[in-house]
């Protein structure tokens, strides 16, 4: 719960000090709970992981294709609004954490699968329109837009949005 806090307060690479400290333990009793920092890391990714999944859907989806882009696009939002600080925490600690890596990776595949289940029509579009949906779907994109950009969260949606059905419009045939 310490890491968890820190992070998402803005200390995206907390120390096991900085741990103890805000549990208000020894550092020792923080290596006695989590033998390193990848059990750490893997146990915090659970809290997160049961937070977040059920806003990914199990199978594929129905309702009018603009429907299903708007609600997919809800759902990132939501999902990157959640994670935004543990993210930004993975991707400046995942060089050495083979944990995170492995993670980064398997998060990637969940975001493909559940685009496919909003918008199966992806199956059938150009290779480098379904790798182009996901990077305007990612959350690197995302958080370029909120952070780099500073774009509000509603101007952020709406450029995703704007984005997503350009795209969508040249290449992909609503079933």
């Amino acid at each position: 719960r310490a890491m968890l806090e820190l992070i998402g307060e803005g200390s995206l690479s907390p120390t096991a000090q900085q741990v103890a400290e805000r549990a208000d333990v020894g550092v020792r009793t923080v290596f006695r709970h989590f033998s390193d920092m990848e059990t750490l890391f893997a146990t915090m990714n659970e809290q997160l992981t049961a937070e977040v999944d059920s806003l990914f859907v199990e199978k594929v989806q129905s309702g009018s294709f603009s429907e299903r882009v708007e609600s997919l696009i809800e759902r990132r939002v939501a999902i990157f609004g959640k994670l935004a600080p543990y993210q930004r925490s993975s991707t400046l600690q995942r060089w050495r954490s083979a944990f995170l890596q492995q993670e980064h990776e398997r998060t990637t595949r969940v975001l493909r699968r559940d685009l496919r289940r909003w918008l199966p029509e992806v199956e059938t579009a150009p290779s480098e329109v379904s790798d182009a949906l996901e990077m305007i779907l990612s959350f690197e994109a995302w958080n370029r837009l909120r952070i780099e950009q500073r774009l509000s969260l509603r101007r952020t949606t709406a450029v995703m949005r704007l984005t997503i059905l350009e795209l969508l419009k040249e290449h992909v045939r609503p079933h």
